[in-house]
């Protein structure tokens, strides 16, 4: 309280006068112990609870402890939902990048997806971009037109795919209204890399970042060998195998303009449901009746 009494009767010309005079070291040697007591948590956290983030910190921070009060609950009672606002994505692209290097898509297999659309009429013309992950719809028409029940609905309510049951006929590609879906032909990068000098590396030693391990839908999983993706169809899963480690996912914590927003819907108290009740929130295509989990915000 001293401390605090200190602070409060420095006035801005004195404080500016103490700055001059001996530097800002001075200034942190007379104030340490006030920032280092406002800085120490009152009291840690009861086990099995979730602490609230401090007032003005990051909105992944949020996010992040919204995430794991949601995992508490059982998978049913969780609704993941993604918000997107448009107004803040600048098309950098970021997202689709580190969904690539998290799922480690090969060429031609991309999960989100930023389209552009050029709007006005020269020059008085502006970009707008969308981010396009997979819906994950309540009533995806993905899941009906799969012939072995490859394609389905988790318990926690996201479209996912059994690589081991999915046999590459393509069906859910044509009946997807997003063009959410991608094939793996099995292609690689460095297909086609000579081995010879000058190269640094070869299409050998580069490849086995090709073939390493990813861990989608919580399975070790590489492009080759038995347990392989490749002569599927693939598409974006929410990282699921990053919400059961307690992390968010890859596009929401690379976002550069925290544009992309995930969480429990299911939770009143959450982020994702404050914004999908605003009155600027729009889904894609819900003229079809597909309940899409993706809201964006125009």
């Amino acid at each position: 309280m001293a401390e605090e009494h200190q602070l409060s009767s420095v006035s801005r010309k004195g404080f500016l006068k103490m700055l001059g005079a001996g530097g800002a070291a001075l200034v942190i040697e007379r104030f340490a112990p006030l920032i280092k007591a406002r800085a120490k948590p009152d009291a840690s956290p009861a086990p099995g609870t979730v602490s609230s983030p401090a007032i003005g910190s990051d909105v992944l921070v949020r996010m992040q402890a919204e995430l794991q009060r949601a995992l508490q609950k059982k998978p049913s009672e969780r609704r993941w939902v993604m918000v997107i606002d448009l107004r803040k994505c600048v098309g950098c692209s970021s997202c689709t990048v580190a969904c690539i290097a998290e799922n480690k898509l090969p060429p031609g297999v991309v999960y989100r997806p930023v389209l552009e659309k050029e709007i006005g009429v020269y020059p008085n013309v502006t970009r707008t971009f969308v981010p396009r992950p997979c819906m994950q719809c309540d009533k995806p028409p993905c899941t009906a037109v799969c012939p072995v029940g490859a394609t389905h609905t988790n318990e926690e309510g996201i479209v996912v795919i059994d690589y081991d049951q999915c046999i590459g006929c393509r069906y859910c590609i044509a009946s997807c209204p997003y063009g959410a879906r991608t094939f793996d032909f099995g292609q690689t990068y460095t297909q086609g890399t000579p081995e010879s000098a000058p190269a640094l590396m070869g299409e050998t030693a580069a490849a086995s970042y090709e073939h390493a391990v990813s861990y989608e839908y919580n399975h070790p999983l590489a492009r080759s060998g038995k347990a392989s993706p490749v002569g599927n169809v693939r598409k974006c899963h929410f990282c699921l195998h990053r919400i059961t480690a307690g992390m968010l996912p890859a596009c929401t914590t690379t976002c550069i303009g925290r544009a992309t927003y995930f969480g429990d819907a299911n939770d009143p108290k959450s982020l994702v449901a404050e914004l999908i009740a605003s009155p600027n929130v729009m889904r894609l295509k819900e003229e079809l009746g597909t309940e899409p989990r993706v809201y964006y915000l125009a």
